[in-house]
């Protein structure tokens, strides 16, 4: 037992030698710390290569080598507002405006297009240069190409898919610089515009529509507003622009036409009939006379 101790005595005595002594602590902390960076460094080159390993799929916009965080790009395109599909508003005008249920009658007619003997309402703004030249068709919005096809009738058309069920449309273009799968930033070049048959009075334009849920909507009331304002909409069948609608209002406008000419014919007829009638009038009353005329011949033969 004494000897165990004296051998904890002299340890004891051996451990407080040792932290009077000056360099003890600072050893201690430099000791310390060499372990902390050390474990730092290997915890950070091991993280480092197992990024570019592919072994984790962080999306972080913090970490080196990822070039943007998906959600927060989603944010940016809400955000980002809707404008023309053109570089100057200010050098352009609307040929033809979005055909509004609940517009007044006249604006509903001014909206119409007449093609192949049939009214179709407008579903998006046909624009055109002031000075009637071609002029460069741009994106509306960012978005990803889904559709680009000839169309002799539309003049071609280009959609752009915006997520959440909204698209734009560009009809009536040329020069088609974009293909399916493209991912174009708004403002950028997509076509230059043309003409089309199905709206020929329109001359050089471009024909626009915005569609969510392929519901058309007037563009006028989302330009300059963000894209969220669309996305959140609620756009019921209501809002919808059917074609029957606009055929229904042209082909009153043609069987009023064709009533008025109806009409008139009937009354050219009526006319018609009424001076044939005056005419087998006066040929009776002139035909009168006549038969006098024999009577008094016949008689003055039997006087004779």
């Amino acid at each position: 037992m004494r000897e165990e101790e004296k051998k904890r005595s002299s340890h004891d005595s051996s451990i407080k030698r040792l932290f009077k002594k000056r360099w003890t602590f600072p050893a201690i902390y430099l000791a310390s710390a060499a372990i902390i960076i050390t474990g730092g460094l290997w915890y950070q080159n091991s993280t480092k290569n197992a990024l570019d390993s592919g072994e984790y799929d962080y999306k972080a916009t913090d970490i080196p080598g990822k070039p943007y965080n998906e959600p927060a790009v989603e944010v940016n395109k809400s955000l980002e507002e809707i404008t023309m599909p053109v570089d100057n508003p200010d050098t352009v005008v609307y040929k033809k405006q979005f055909y509004d249920n609940d517009s007044d009658k006249k604006d509903q007619e001014a909206a119409l297009v007449f093609f192949n003997n049939a009214y179709h309402p407008n579903t998006g703004v046909d624009i055109s240069n002031k000075d009637e030249k071609d002029f460069e068709v741009v994106a509306a919005l960012s978005g990803t190409v889904t559709d680009v096809r000839e169309d002799s009738v539309l003049g071609n058309v280009i959609e752009i898919d915006h997520g959440k069920d909204v698209v734009t449309i560009y009809q009536s273009v040329k020069d088609i610089q974009v293909k399916v799968g493209d991912e174009v930033k708004k403002g950028q070049a997509l076509a230059t515009a043309g003409k089309s048959l199905f709206n020929e009075e329109a001359g050089v334009h471009v024909h626009f529509e915005i569609r969510k849920g392929d519901v058309p909507v007037n563009p006028l009331e989302y330009f300059n507003k963000p894209l969220s304002s669309l996305q959140e909409a609620d756009v019921t069948k209501e809002n919808k622009v059917a074609d029957d609608s606009g055929k229904s209002q042209g082909n009153d406008a043609v069987e009023e036409n064709k009533s008025n000419n109806n009409s008139t014919t009937d009354d050219k007829a009526v006319e018609k009939e009424d001076n044939s009638t005056d005419s087998n009038t006066n040929l009776d009353e002139h035909s009168v006379p006549s038969d006098n005329s024999n009577n008094t011949s016949e008689t003055e033969n039997t006087n004779g």
